[in-house]
């Protein structure tokens, strides 16, 4: 067996003695020094003043005092009684929250409300035309692309979002033809512009087909 060196052992040695020596400080107990002060303890930030909003939202004006760091999704969940757009990851990364800002589609959850005075904001609450649905909307039925529903809204603001994107020209990652004039959704296309938005249900069959359905009727 071979012999340790002389500063192996006393490496090993040190070791040990530390250790013991910890262990008689955690038994009797750590000092009153170590204890964190008072004056050392983080206080919670102060809320900011509140202004005064107003917003477009459905072809409606709406007033709300806010504070400037409310995002636009908890401003019409929690203030202007807009339950619609739901709040799933809060991380723009489930498109549950998905509403159109002049026509496009972006994430309520990552946006601030404070940055859409004098934009056209619509909601799925605005996309029907009072007891007529939207043509997404009725497809979304008919198809039955939904399950449990709580993604639906945003599934069905972003499908009214990329019939605009569509028609505009605007390609994806898998068009061919980047310089179309627009762009023809085929089941690829879809899917490939519906991926930022998440169906835990799976319904993403029937999801397809409803889009498709309402852009070969446009």
């Amino acid at each position: 067996m071979r012999k340790l060196s002389a500063c192996a052992l006393l490496t090993r040695r040190t070791v040990l003695e530390g250790s013991a020596a910890t262990g008689l400080l955690m038994a009797a107990g750590l000092p009153a020094a170590a204890a964190p002060t008072p004056a050392a303890t983080a206080t919670a930030p102060a809320s900011a003043p509140k202004i005064a909003l107003r917003l477009t939202i459905n072809s409606e004006e709406r007033l709300a005092e806010l504070d400037p760091r409310t995002t636009l999704l908890d401003a019409l969940r929690n203030h202007l009684e807009l339950p619609g757009s739901k709040k799933g990851c809060d991380h723009g990364q489930c498109g549950a929250c998905t509403v159109l800002v002049n026509g496009r589609r972006i994430n309520a959850c990552l946006t601030l409300a404070a940055m859409h005075e004098g934009d056209e904001i619509t909601t799925i609450e605005g996309l029907a035309d009072g007891d007529n649905l939207h043509p997404m909307q009725a497809a979304f039925i008919e198809r039955d692309g939904f399950q449990c529903g709580y993604c639906t809204p945003g599934q069905v603001c972003s499908a009214v979002g990329i019939l605009g994107e569509a028609e505009a020209g605007w390609p994806s990652h898998v068009t061919a033809d980047v310089s179309a004039a627009a762009i023809a959704l085929t089941n690829v296309e879809i899917r490939e512009r519906m991926s930022g938005n998440i169906c835990r249900c799976a319904a993403y069959p029937n999801i397809v087909a409803a889009i498709r359905d309402v852009a070969e009727r446009a």
